[in-house]
């Protein structure tokens, strides 16, 4: 007898083949057990049963970049992903894990806390409080999640971590000895054989510690990257995840050959995060494919993550945002609150601030520099009252101000607390033509929502079920099947992972159960639920009637379950080396 049924289904199963119906039965072992035409009495029974009519039944998704590794601790569910449909979760991304931690340092934790807050944007009392930090090693880690979450989820082990584990404070600024390098070595196997998933590392000049300071790995030199890269390649069913300064406008040469050459080393696909499409600059998206085909010829391969909605991430002139990194503006944006405001007033000091945003030097942060295009987000002051969604250039003309002077008269009013949503600029036909042709490349993979990081300013997670409304109802770029196979089967290629990805018999039973005339993705809201009371963005999922997940229902109707079926994914147990020639 059959654990669940799940009758008259739409199913769409991950491979891209047309939808057909089905009889889909669950088996007490998790697994997909039976698929059978409706109606023809050959479903056996269950104990339990649904009806699936007008309903589509599709393989769980699969976030190929996420930052779950501590919020998993106190919200076993990875909400708001789960909700929309994701059962299985890649972390430990861009260089930063929890562990590998130096037993000998206690001070390590506090480092690692505060450099989480700071690079990711996690609240530092919900780390604190959060997490139980009883760990030293990565497998000590991986087993602290064991049997306690609701997804599945699997981690590259970080090379910031692994750098600080070696050389403590000399991991910022210093190089490591051949002995050091050596230890950094094994502590990679180690965590390896315990199952991480591979190495992530970045390069990226955006990423600083707590301190205001570079991040260990990115006083990397080459050859540490490649000695690191080669040990990956002696481990089943291992990946490589990288971020350098190139990834959010176009890589420098030295960049691509890094790249390409870590992956060719290993002999295993490299992921980067994120390839943002824009017409209005048409050479970026040819510049940052180059890697992808000069690898493949290397006998490598690099992989580019891109997301399939525009995820606004909101502004602050109060807290440490995007704002920070344009040239020359953190001087400004880290004074105390009431010199800020005095700076911020002064048309001189203004007029500088917009001459280095709207320079070269700015990169890919010039286009947050055009503050006519700004929303006004949530606001705390009377003299703001009825300003929330209004755009920040109709209120200037109102009011005879350029439009940041307006701005910055309106946050001063809310003592800088005023919350900034940047309208896109790259939401015209065009730019989504070229999203529709850039999807199609063999190398660009869907995915990268950094769900789990920068919880108060972006809420990346609900971008599943936003793609399939889009596509069954808004723009239809890419064709059902299509769609389900890009957040499904790809990245589940990608990582190898062993019998997940499509809904075929003996694989394991994550899936999703939704309306396709309903779903989608609501507003992100500001929420305050994370431990000592810190806020993050949500979103509800529109459409979802169930997500299971080895089986386990853990969503029901947008509302978790209590249950937790997932699994800490291990690197060769759970994932299969992917060739790269």
């Amino acid at each position: 007898m059959l654990a669940h049924l799940i009758r008259n289904a739409t199913v769409v199963d991950g491979t891209g083949a047309p939808a057909y119906a089905a009889d889909v039965g669950i088996g007490d072992d998790g697994r997909t057990a039976t698929i059978t035409e409706p109606g023809t009495g050959a479903t056996p029974s269950a104990r339990t049963v649904e009806d699936a009519t007008g309903l589509v039944l599709a393989p769980g998704f699969v976030d190929p970049h996420t930052h779950y590794d501590a919020q998993l601790f106190w919200d076993p569910y990875a909400t708001p992903s789960l909700n929309h449909g994701v059962t299985t979760v890649a972390g430990g991304n861009c260089g930063f894990t929890l562990a590998p931690l130096n037993p000998d340092r206690p001070e390590d934790a506090d480092y690692t806390r505060r450099m989480m807050s700071k690079v990711e944007g996690m609240s530092l009392v919900a780390l604190e409080q959060g997490a139980p930090w009883n760990w030293h090693t990565f497998g000590e880690y991986l087993d602290a999640l064991e049997g306690r979450t609701a997804v599945n989820a699997g981690f590259m082990v970080g090379h910031c971590a692994l750098r600080r584990h070696v050389m403590g404070p000399d991991a910022i600024g210093g190089q490591p000895t051949p002995a050091q390098l050596e230890r950094m070595l094994a502590l990679l196997h180690d965590a390896m054989e315990a199952g991480a998933w591979g190495l992530s590392t970045t390069q990226s000049s955006t990423h600083s510690d707590g301190d205001g300071r570079p991040v260990a790995s990115r006083h990397a030199l080459p050859h540490e990257l490649l000695a690191l890269s080669r040990a990956v390649g002696e481990h089943e069913g291992t990946q490589l995840e990288a971020i350098v300064a190139g990834c959010l406008d176009r890589f420098g040469d030295d960049e691509i050959d890094l790249l390409v050459e870590m992956s060719a080393a290993a002999g295993r696909p490299l992921n980067w995060n994120v390839l943002t499409i824009d017409a209005s600059v048409p050479d970026r998206v040819p510049r940052q494919l180059v890697p992808s085909e000069r690898a493949r010829k290397a006998g490598g391969r690099v992989v580019a993550l891109t997301m399939p909605i525009l995820t606004p991430m909101n502004m602050s002139l109060g807290t440490f945002c995007a704002l920070n990194l344009i040239p020359g503006w953190g001087e400004v944006l880290s004074l105390p609150v009431p010199q800020r405001i005095a700076k911020l007033r002064d048309p001189a000091v203004r007029a500088g601030m917009l001459r280095r945003a709207d320079s070269p030097e700015a990169g890919v942060f010039r286009r947050l520099a055009h503050f006519g295009r700004y929303v006004v987000g949530d606001t705390y002051t009377r003299e703001n009252e009825g300003l929330t969604g209004r755009v920040v250039r109709d209120i200037a003309a109102e009011r005879g101000q350029d439009p940041f002077q307006c701005l910055v008269e309106i946050c001063a009013n809310d003592d800088l607390r005023t919350v900034l949503w940047p309208m896109p600029s790259d939401n015209d036909p065009d730019s989504w033509a070229l999203r529709a042709e850039t999807w199609q490349h063999e190398d660009v993979l869907l995915g990268g929502s950094d769900a789990g990081a920068h919880l108060d300013r972006m809420c990346g997670a609900p971008y599943t079920t936003r793609f399939l409304g889009d596509c069954l109802r808004g723009r239809k770029l890419v064709g059902l099947e299509e769609a389900v196979k890009m957040l499904t089967d790809d990245p589940a290629r990608l990582f190898g992972l062993r019998d997940r990805g499509r809904i075929v018999e003996g694989h394991h039973a994550d899936l999703v159960l939704f309306d396709p005339e309903r779903i989608d993705a609501g507003p992100a809201t500001l929420v305050h639920d994370l431990p000592g009371d810190s806020p993050r963005l949500d979103a509800k999922a529109v459409g979802i009637v169930s997500v299971r997940v080895n089986g386990v229902e853990t969503i029901r109707n947008d509302k978790v379950t209590g249950a937790v079926p997932g699994r800490v994914l291990r690197s060769g147990r759970d994932t299969r080396t992917v060739s790269t020639r």
